[in-house]
């Protein structure tokens, strides 16, 4: 049983964790702070939080866990903003999809508190945002990927791990280098195609008709266009090197298309597709065998 916890944007994700530990009765108070004051009013109207924290030496007074669900860019200031009020069992982690940056935005605020934050990224989203978004199922079957630093200690990698099989989720551990290399191909590009095609259709100038036709197909590839455009520019910026890498590639392939395309190559064409179709199926096969989880017990 934690018997606090503090987060730092009450939307989507801190929203969704805060709900899943109290369905599983695995917390007793919950702190939200953000910059929103409508939107922590929200939460509390919700039942997400319980306290709207005004100072952060209240707020953190015997916190256990503090997770900054916030934009990534604010993760330093965030930091720098609690070190000073910071408990020796308090435990602070993210869940930022980018971890690199955020490890040394967290040595930069921190110093030698660092040993106190153990770097997060739950797998999971929706494309609504806000309080209103949030459910106590998200994480349910989910990966969570933990990055500890040499500094943190057993039992605060239990902590926070703890705390996430508690929402239901399933644990994963990778570096943070090898971290944002995975995410800058999987979830990172994927976000960036989907913006610049919207986008792009958008700027035509028979834009209205284009939308009046896409369906099912144009829908499920740009979902994710929907989601935070503040996020998505804070990801990319701290995530440059690594994305830039995925780019170059896919645009390399994009480039092997339009030749093959071009040169009427359907052998080519059709060989590819098929490559494709078949690495798709096998990703559908073992994620959803992967997502089979039995329901996490409940220590109360």
């Amino acid at each position: 049983m934690l018997k606090k916890i503090v987060i730092f944007g009450v939307g989507l994700i801190g929203g969704s964790f805060a709900l899943a530990l109290r369905k599983a009765g695995a917390v007793e108070q919950v702190v939200g702070l953000g910059r929103s004051t409508a939107s922590l009013l929200r939460a509390k109207e919700l039942g997400i939080i319980d306290v709207i924290g005004t100072s952060l030496e209240e707020a953190l007074q015997d916190a256990d866990l503090v997770l900054l669900a916030a934009p990534v860019a604010q993760t330093e200031s965030i930091l720098a903003a609690i070190k000073p009020y910071l408990q020796t069992q308090t435990v602070i982690t993210d869940a930022g999809s980018i971890k690199v940056e955020v490890v040394a935005a967290a040595r930069r605020a921190l110093g030698e508190k660092i040993v106190q934050f153990v770097p997060g990224h739950p797998i999971a989203g929706l494309e609504s945002t806000g309080p209103d978004a949030a459910i106590d199922s998200l994480y349910v079957g989910r990966k969570v990927v933990l990055t500890p630093l040499p500094e943190n200690t057993t039992e605060q990698i239990a902590l926070v791990a703890r705390a996430w099989q508690q929402c239901g989720a399933v644990i994963h551990q990778l570096t943070p280098e090898n971290h944002d290399a995975v995410f800058a191909a999987v979830s990172h590009l994927p976000h960036l195609l989907a913006f610049a095609l919207v986008d792009d259709i958008a700027r035509k100038p028979h834009a209205e008709l284009l939308f009046q036709y896409a369906a099912s197909g144009f829908r499920d590839f740009t979902r994710i266009a929907a989601s935070s455009p503040e996020m998505w520019r804070d990801i990319s910026l701290a995530n440059q090197t690594a994305i830039l890498t995925e780019l170059d590639a896919y645009i390399a392939q994009l480039t092997r298309f339009r030749g093959q395309l071009a040169a009427g190559d359907g052998a080519a064409m059709h060989a590819m597709f098929s490559h494709a179709q078949s690495a798709r199926q096998n990703w559908q096969r073992n994620i959803e065998a992967a997502e089979v989880q039995p329901e996490p017990e409940n220590d109360e």
